[in-house]
């Protein structure tokens, strides 16, 4: 299987930023390792897209990156996109 593009969405990328941020604030450290866990996931999928879960919505696939933290994201025909992430004890969808 080929490597496809990952493209993640304003959306995925602002709430990323908002759950590191948030950590940050209280533990720098533990903030560049959860959003290095997300980029190491997301190339990850690049090969093997199929390696998560099917996700709760129709057309998505759910990645546990931590404990706490779900990616959500959909495989398209050239490109993996993020479309969310998720803290996992958030009501979702």
């Amino acid at each position: 299987m080929s490597k496809k593009s990952v493209v993640w969405t304003a959306d995925a990328l602002r709430k990323l930023r908002a759950i590191t941020d948030y950590i940050a604030e209280r533990n720098p450290p533990a903030a560049r390792r959860l959003e290095e866990a997300f980029i190491q996931c997301a190339q990850r999928i690049r090969t093997q897209p199929l390696m998560y879960r099917q996700g709760r919505i129709a057309g998505t696939r759910e990645a546990v990156v931590h404990p706490n933290y779900l990616m959500i994201y959909q495989i398209r025909e050239h490109q993996i996109v993020i479309v969310s992430v998720v803290h996992a004890r958030q009501q979702y969808p």
